[in-house]
């Protein structure tokens, strides 16, 4: 009787704000860490919307509900999600689980402070400083400055604003008024983030001039000098050039060398997009990738992906030590920022960003370095590229793959053919039926909860498959499975 009455507030009550919590706990151990990480469950529990919404229940009643029923809601909640740390999610540049960055996790939001004052956050503010320093001194600096930013798309975004602030300091207090027409470069093949930044900023995306790639999806350098040329000519001031160190889709890298020669001799800011592919800074074997990284002004890294640090977890690292970032976004707020406290003000670092209160995102990635060390991430980065090569040469031997190029990172792009189109490669229409395929095999799987992969169509290309090898815990077994499902799902196309 007493189960089934409404679940008042736990205000005051530290046995069943405890009892709940334990219960709580032990339904996430259960469905999201030891189910959602098993090959031998769903990766998704597929349910079409109304369905769904009808089976959690989603509206917001004016009575409480008693601890069953939140328990159930809980578990009901797990059950219906996509478990991205199962071995077969493979859809997105995050995937798998490690236990050290969930045990940070779960401290911060327990913790529930801001990032923003070193006398509200005092463990946090000095962290996120050593992370930092660490994360520069892997880009090649000795020195700078830096924050965590909710997700690669802001730190994108900051790297713009910083960048303009540094060449029309005016423009904070003034505006566009300050500015004259500005243009900024990047490959056709960037993440989105800097064409919605520039719409964001006030720049426009007719400011984004796109420079040409080659065939691998690399920024080509020749064409960058053209486009600064003629953005000059149609009297636009070029003031940043944005480079990507793992592209979205093929896992390109940018020629930095060459890239920043350019920068050098423009007067132009460099900034890497290395969301996705700054974690190779860490592999010895690796890292040439990302050769003449140091070069740049600043660098977008999130380590919530190859890492798997857990989202979120996104840092932009800074060259500069002129404190551009509270130059530039301070406004010296003197309820938090007051300068006449009992200690050290500079360690105060909430004005550096636009945000006022900030999630801690440095605890989860000091956890698992100090739990794996820099080698056991190295043994992760390289453990990665080996899969990847292994897939690779699987694809190779097994009748209706076909390889879009050889990956230089832990992209795999590739068409699954069915038997009704293998041999039919000239005929007119075997680009848009190629093109259904995928589309088709994706409802499928998800549907039968079996695994999760990403498809699209590329330039010219039809729709094929993006593998991302990124999960720490992948096996061998688990690529056979990939490819045999494959085959299964497609066998009567």
């Amino acid at each position: 009787m007493a189960a089934s009455k409404p679940l008042n507030a736990l205000d005051g009550d530290p046995v069943a704000v405890e009892s709940l919590l334990r219960d709580v706990f032990g339904i996430v151990v259960d469905e999201a860490i030891r189910k959602g990480t098993s090959a031998s469950e769903k990766v998704c529990e597929w349910k079409e919307p109304e369905e769904l919404k009808h089976l959690l229940d989603l509206e917001l009643q004016s009575q409480g509900e008693s601890q069953e029923q939140i328990l159930e809601r809980c578990r009901a909640v797990i059950h219906y999600s996509v478990k991205t740390g199962h071995p077969r999610f493979f859809n997105q540049l995050f995937s798998g689980l490690d236990p050290h960055a969930l045990a940070g996790r779960i401290i911060t939001e327990s913790l529930n402070t801001s990032q923003y004052t070193y006398e509200i956050a005092p463990v946090f503010v000095l962290m996120e400083e050593e992370v930092l320093k660490k994360l520069r001194a892997l880009v090649g600096w000795n020195s700078g400055d830096g924050v965590f930013c909710p997700g690669g798309s802001i730190s994108n975004m900051y790297a713009m604003n910083l960048a303009r602030y540094q060449r029309y300091p005016d423009c904070k207090q003034r505006g566009l008024r300050a500015l004259p027409p500005l243009a900024l470069f990047t490959s056709k093949e960037c993440h989105y983030s800097i064409s919605k930044g520039a719409a964001f900023l006030g720049l426009g995306t007719d400011s984004v001039r796109v420079v040409k790639a080659d065939e691998r999806g690399k920024m080509i350098p020749e064409d960058l000098e053209r486009q600064i040329s003629l953005a000059e000519a149609e009297g636009s001031v070029p003031f940043l050039v944005s480079t990507t160190s793992g592209t979205t889709v093929l896992g390109a890298f940018d020629p930095l060398d060459a890239i920043a020669d350019v920068c050098q001799r423009h007067g132009l800011w460099l900034h890497v997009d290395a969301a996705w592919g700054g974690s190779v800074l860490l592999s010895r074997t690796h890292r040439h990738l990302l050769d003449g990284i140091q070069r740049a002004d600043s660098v977008a890294w999130n380590p919530h992906k190859l890492l798997g640090a857990g989202l979120q977890c996104s840092a932009l690292l800074l060259r500069d030590t002129s404190n551009l970032l509270k130059r530039c976004h301070g406004s010296q707020a003197s309820y938090l920022f007051q300068q006449d406290k009992f200690y050290d003000v500079a360690l105060d670092t909430g004005d550096k960003v636009v945000q006022c209160g900030r999630r801690v995102d440095c605890l989860k990635l000091w956890l698992m370095w100090k739990a794996q060390g820099g080698q056991g991430l190295e043994r992760r980065i390289d453990q990665a590229f080996a899969l990847t090569r292994y897939l690779v040469e699987e694809i190779k031997k097994r009748e209706g793959f076909e390889l879009v190029m050889e990956p230089e990172f832990v992209n795999v792009c590739f068409w699954f053919v069915p038997p009704s189109l293998r041999g039919k490669k000239e005929s007119p229409d075997y680009s848009k039926r190629l093109s259904q395929v995928a589309p088709v095999l994706k409802e499928r799987m998800v549907k039968k909860g079996s695994m999760m992969i990403g498809y699209q169509p590329h330039g010219t290309r039809a729709n094929f498959f993006r593998m991302v090898v990124a999960n720490p815990t992948l096996t061998q077994a688990d690529i056979d499975f990939l490819l045999c499902e494959l085959e299964r799902l497609g066998q009567d196309l």
